[in-house]
């Protein structure tokens, strides 16, 4: 059996300022590596969080010579870390923004990028409507990488609702699951552990989620309960209060292993067809 290694969940309450978040980011780093944890998981938008599309425009930039970017290369090299950035929005130079999750070695280098396929077009309880596919090109591709000692699955927030996307993950061999998210305050209550515990045991994964928690800036207001959750669907770690921290867990691959084993879900789909009978026989 391998050694267990320390992953971590950063919880934040981004404002609007990208120098102050990245202060937020540089602080965490500090403490996850402290803690001998050698994979962060950062939240959705934790570069910046815009009040609307005026703001964003003015705070994303391009990809290629971001100085947010940069920043963070050089804390997961400073750390010998893993550091996940949950997502961060970039402009695409055609007036629209990808939601990106930008992975980074311990040696500063970018070993994965993923932008969120599916985009947030809903209309939650007590909340206003969210209309993202209007400031937001969705991606196309899911992606699985190498992290810590782990295969690592890649996703942003409303994706957690799509098991399709989980369940290709870990059939690509995904053994962690990362859900960086901000999600509202209404289908957090309703739905936050819920959907993170059923992709966890669907599965037989660990599910890593890192959230915005509190009231921001921008006038939103996010769930938090940032957790980290084993393939069996216990809940080993979940930061309760809003303030912004750090949450820390164990992996451990044979626990992937055994969940997998005993209930091999992933191993037992089947493809199958569908006839929908409109007028059957009485």
């Amino acid at each position: 059996m391998g050694k267990p290694i320390r992953i971590a969940a950063a919880q934040m309450c981004s404002g609007v300022s990208v120098a102050e978040n990245l202060d937020t980011i540089t602080r965490l780093s500090g403490e996850a590596a402290k803690a001998e944890a050698s994979y962060l998981l950062t939240p959705e938008v934790s570069i910046a969080f815009a009040r609307d599309r005026d703001e964003l425009e003015k705070v994303a930039k391009p990809f290629e010579g971001n100085v947010a970017i940069n920043h963070c290369a050089q804390l997961a090299r400073r750390h010998g870390l893993f550091l996940h950035l949950g997502s961060i929005a970039i402009a695409l130079g055609d007036g629209r923004f990808a939601n990106r999750s930008i992975l980074f070695d311990p040696n500063g280098q970018i070993s994965a990028q993923y932008d969120k396929i599916h985009l947030f077009d809903a209309d939650p309880p007590d909340d206003r409507p969210y209309r993202e596919s209007d400031t937001y090109r969705g991606g196309e591709k899911a992606v699985v990488t190498n992290a810590s000692g782990f295969k690592l699955g890649m996703s942003i927030c409303y994706d957690v609702r799509f098991p399709n996307l989980f369940n290709t993950l870990a059939g690509a061999g995904a053994e962690v699951l990362a859900v960086p998210a901000a999600f509202t305050v209404p289908t957090g209550r309703a739905h936050w552990e819920v959907l993170l515990r059923a992709r966890a045991i669907e599965t037989g994964s660990y599910v890593i989620a890192a959230a915005q928690a509190g009231r921001h800036e921008n006038g939103r207001a996010t769930w938090g309960q940032s957790m980290i959750i084993d393939p069996w669907g216990q809940v080993l770690a979940v930061k309760q209060e809003d303030a912004p921290g750090i949450i820390f867990a164990d992996f451990e691959a044979q626990k992937v292993t055994d969940a997998r084993a005993r209930l091999p879900a992933l191993a037992n789909s089947r493809p199958f067809s569908l006839s929908v009978n409109y007028s059957l026989p009485e």
